[in-house]
């Protein structure tokens, strides 16, 4: 099950250096997380200053 980030995401960047596959990308307004490469680790989520990230 892959992570989602909601509309709560600040567009800091946190998540990104923080995912070792690199599924997350800056998106249009907010980071967005490919599902298919989310290996659903969850170190995006506890990276996330504004509790954007959660469980899809």
């Amino acid at each position: 099950m892959a992570r989602v980030i909601s509309d709560e995401c600040v567009s800091c960047g946190s998540c990104e250096s923080e995912c070792p596959v690199g599924a997350i990308a800056e998106g249009d307004g907010k980071y967005v997380i490919d599902a298919d490469a989310c290996v659903d680790c969850g170190a995006c989520e506890s990276a996330c200053p504004t509790g954007a990230i959660s469980a899809e």
